[in-house]
């Protein structure tokens, strides 16, 4: 286990089964788990979106992410680490969570042939009525250097997540974190972040992507605190 703690995240180099238990629990957890529906074993090919240049896929036969689901027991324990819980995918999970709160909608727009319509997160968050984001596929793919892993979720979605959140989470905990983009969603948000990720390669791309997060945060704290409004005395 490899532990990296960058401004307020805490980084885990691991297998979430090993780390979850060792953690309390936390305000909100917001994650994108592998559906073990194989989206790995794609073709090595290159697709082009209304006869744009060519866009090399993703998606590589060597990739071992999506073989499995997680086991029901670490899916129960995911969602009972957090106050709140966001879980991407939960349509593949439906048998083992419990029918409650809200879903999340991320509307794709069918921009991309090569993408579903859309995907949904179950959560724990009050109301039935489902919420809905909007952001084209062409709109997140557009630089594909911006891109770290196959099924990254757009920053904007992930800052949307965090403020669907009825209890204002402080800390955010993604147990499968990728690339990283959940933690720099909090951090550009302000909030504490706790990630694990067991692929080293993903793992480096986040503490880099979180590290740039919490540098550029950084450059905004001298402008909040001398834009802090000054009580004068009363003369």
């Amino acid at each position: 286990m490899r532990i990296e703690r960058i401004g307020e995240a805490t980084l885990y180099l691991a297998d979430c089964m090993e780390v979850l238990p060792l953690l309390d629990k936390v305000d909100a957890v917001i994650t994108d788990p592998p559906y073990g529906i194989k989206a790995d074993k794609g073709k090595n090919l290159n697709m082009s979106f209304n006869g744009s240049k060519p866009i090399k896929s993703a998606f590589y036969p060597e990739n071992k992410w999506d073989l499995t689901r997680p086991s029901n027991d670490l899916i129960k324990s995911i969602v009972s680490k957090g106050k709140v819980c966001i879980l991407w995918g939960g349509n593949y999970f439906a048998d083992l969570l419990t029918p409650q709160g809200k879903w999340l909608w991320w509307d794709k727009c069918q921009t991309m042939p090569t993408f579903g319509d859309g995907e949904l997160a179950w959560t724990n968050l009050p109301q039935s009525t489902p919420k809905k984001f909007v952001l084209a596929n062409n709109k997140i793919i557009a630089d594909r250097t911006i891109r770290h892993h196959p099924t990254q979720k757009p920053l904007p979605l992930m800052m949307w997540c965090i403020n669907q959140c009825t209890n204002n989470p402080q800390t955010i905990l993604d147990p499968f974190m990728g690339s990283g983009t959940t933690g720099v969603a909090a951090i550009q948000m302000g909030r504490k972040f706790i990630g694990i990720e067991r692929e080293e390669s993903y793992f480096n791309i986040a503490c880099e992507r979180i590290e740039q997060a919490t540098k550029q945060a950084s450059l905004f704290e001298p402008m909040q605190i001398l834009n802090k409004p000054i009580q004068e005395p009363l003369i």
